[in-house]
């Protein structure tokens, strides 16, 4: 056996041991005697004996280990043209003087606080002010609309909302200051203050509950760092529902801390000293787990980027941060490089850089095509990783790990299961299928540190969501094969929602858009292949009789109208008008077959058609490509 089996057959005899021994990587306030709990069950927790304090684990330690003056982030924003390094010592000074102007605003242990902010490093700051006094933050995509915000502070609740006065988008500067004014008009609950980061590309004026950054930081005294239990949620982070509902992923404190400390070493390889940089945003979980948190935890270097792999200014900005930060470990979506690919095929702009630092190029977010591996891991001559997670898990569940064994590479494959992760392949029965048979990917209970142990205020949601397809499973709602070597392969979605360019997005959430237009009679959304960002939604509407407008016209309003609800990271800009939508005899509209016809397969046509015809019809107008996003 090699030294993966080892480690990962230590994972699985002796739970109990592996992960406290994993524990001992953490400062604790009150060291668990402890790893799991499953007196809840389904409910389980880790470490319920401990208490500690995450953002003293990612800070404050560093600084008293002498280790002060270290790069600890680093803002990087071509958009601006803006440098700024922030050592522990700094990073440490500015979270605990903002914490303090939070608990000035009466934001205590367990309070929650809405972050919604463009990639800057106040947006991390505010995080781990958050952790800091054992308040719960939940970042919001900047990118969302007035009515998704809406959605996420009536379900979280917070005191407080930080935002800033504006984002940036390649060239264009977007106010969010009305956003945020809207929304908070939409939602129920009323926080008691908003926090604005004014921003010189374009300052927001202030109403009677604004406070500017500014202000609160320099009247602010510091705060310490408040122990909590390491069941007490550290962070509520959002991710699209089928019914358009948003589910609140909880985050536990100590096993997240646990988990990300160990995946650090385990699985990206890098420690202290060594940079990494993740292009993501932190209104994802990547940008959680692997911009903020992890890289912290270990006490290493992160990156905070604000731009894009393309156009700011061009496809080598990626080369350029790692040469110019000597990064060690690079994370990003396959959509990055596959757009870098497009604006330059042949790699030449790697030629104006030294990445002679770099050892590992890590990708997830979506499945990653052979095409772009073999595209990347020749260009680079590194290995390049793809590996596998959700929200839902907080740390990836199939990757290849660097820091314990290079297991060999099978493009198409992210590798084979981590420690701590009891992968299966089942079948509609529940029953294990035969290897290379594709069904329902599932992980037998109990999950491991750092994965969701529930819902916000919704255990009932949590239990319908994942645990009760298959008795005793966590179904990942994905669907694929385990080949007889072990190697899981992740095929899609077995739901509704689609994956953007690495961006979840509920297919169901956009379908209630079309749904209120006036002169559409039923709609259907689905997600499909693309060659840039993965999948993309197209959406399909049958107009009401007698509707006078053109379809164009009907087209651009409903394209604007889910712009204007969702956000432009929904990227649904083709809908077509069509006689009819496919469906059931039981009235089910037939979105699998409708989605396979549009990725180019010869889809059969199921039994249970209603009317065959219909189908037919349509199978022209699936097959033609919408527009480009």
């Amino acid at each position: 056996m090699g030294k993966y089996e080892d480690v990962f057959h230590a994972s699985t005899e002796d739970p109990e041991s592996f992960w406290l021994t994993a524990a001992q990587g953490i400062d604790w306030d009150v060291a668990p005697r402890r790893a799991l709990d499953a007196s809840g069950a389904p409910f389980y927790r880790w470490f319920p004996d401990g208490r500690l304090n995450v953002c003293f684990n990612a800070l404050d330690r560093h600084v008293e280990a002498g280790r002060g003056d270290q790069p600890a982030l680093i803002y990087d924003s071509p958009v601006t043209g803006t440098k700024r390094t922030y050592t522990y010592t700094r990073l440490k000074d500015e979270v605990a003087t903002f914490a303090g102007g939070l608990a000035r605003l009466g934001v205590g242990q367990g309070d929650r606080v809405v972050i919604y902010m463009p990639m800057v490093p106040e947006a991390a700051i505010a995080m781990l002010a958050c952790a800091r006094i054992g308040a719960v933050h939940s970042v919001v995509f900047g990118g969302f609309a007035p009515h998704e915000l809406a959605l996420r502070i009536d379900d979280a609740a917070p005191k407080v909302v930080v935002s800033a006065s504006c984002g940036i988008e390649g060239k264009r500067v977007i106010a969010y200051k009305p956003l945020l004014d809207r929304a908070i008009e939409l939602a129920a609950h009323k926080p008691e203050k908003n926090v604005i980061l004014q921003r010189p590309q374009e300052r927001a004026e202030l109403g009677t509950d604004d406070l500017d950054w500014a202000d609160l930081v320099a009247a602010a005294p510091p705060a310490d760092c408040v122990p909590v239990p390491a069941n007490a949620p550290l962070y509520i982070l959002y991710t699209s529902g089928t019914t358009g509902k948003p589910k609140g992923v909880v985050r536990d404190s100590g096993g997240y801390a646990v988990a990300l400390h160990w995946s650090m070493g385990a699985v990206y390889d890098v420690g202290p000293g060594e940079t990494m940089f993740t292009g993501s945003d932190v209104g994802w979980v990547v940008g959680h787990s692997y911009i903020v948190y992890a890289p912290l935890l270990v006490g290493a270097t992160t990156v905070l980027y604000e731009g894009k792999p393309v156009g700011t200014p061009d496809a080598g900005q990626f080369w350029r941060v790692a040469a110019e930060y000597r990064v060690k470990s690079m994370f990003t979506a396959p959509t990055a490089f596959r757009a870098i690919r497009k604006e330059d095929p042949k790699g030449l702009l790697t030629a104006d850089h030294d990445l002679s630092g770099l050892r590992y190029l890590f990708l997830a977010g979506e499945r990653l095509d052979p095409e772009t591996y073999h595209w990347a891991s020749s260009l680079l001559n590194i290995p390049v990783i793809d590996h596998w997670w959700q929200t839902e898990t907080g740390w990836p569940i199939v990757a290849n790990p660097m820091g314990i064994e290079a297991l060999p590479v099978k493009p198409g494959s992210p590798s084979r299961p981590l420690p701590g992760w009891d992968v299966r392949v089942v079948g509609p029965s529940g029953d294990p299928v035969a290897p290379g048979v594709d069904g329902a990917i599932v992980v037998k209970l109990p999950l491991p540190p750092g994965a969701l142990p529930t819902l916000w205020n919704d255990d009932n949601r949590y239990v319908a969501s994942y645990l009760s397809a298959f008795d005793g499973y966590y179904l990942t709602g994905d669907s694929g094969h385990i080949d007889e070597d072990g190697y899981v392969f992740v095929m899609g979605r077995t739901d509704d929602v689609i994956n953007v360019a690495g961006h979840r997005l509920s297919t169901g959430s956009m379908e209630e858009v079309l749904a209120a237009h006036p002169d559409v009679a039923e709609c259907a959304v689905i997600g499909v292949a693309d060659a840039l960002k993965g999948q993309v939604p197209r959406g399909f509407v049958v107009l009401k009789a007698g509707t006078s407008r053109t379809e164009s016209e009907v087209e651009a309003e409903l394209v604007q109208l889910v712009r204007d609800r969702i956000g432009a990271v929904a990227s649904l800009k083709s809908v077509a008008v069509v006689a009819a939508l496919p469906k059931t005899r039981s009235g089910k509209i037939l979105r699998k077959t409708m989605r396979g016809i549009a990725d180019g397969h010869d889809e059969p046509i199921p039994s249970t058609v209603d009317n065959a015809s219909v189908i037919e019809a349509l199978r022209p107008v699936l097959r033609r490509q919408g527009p480009t996003p």
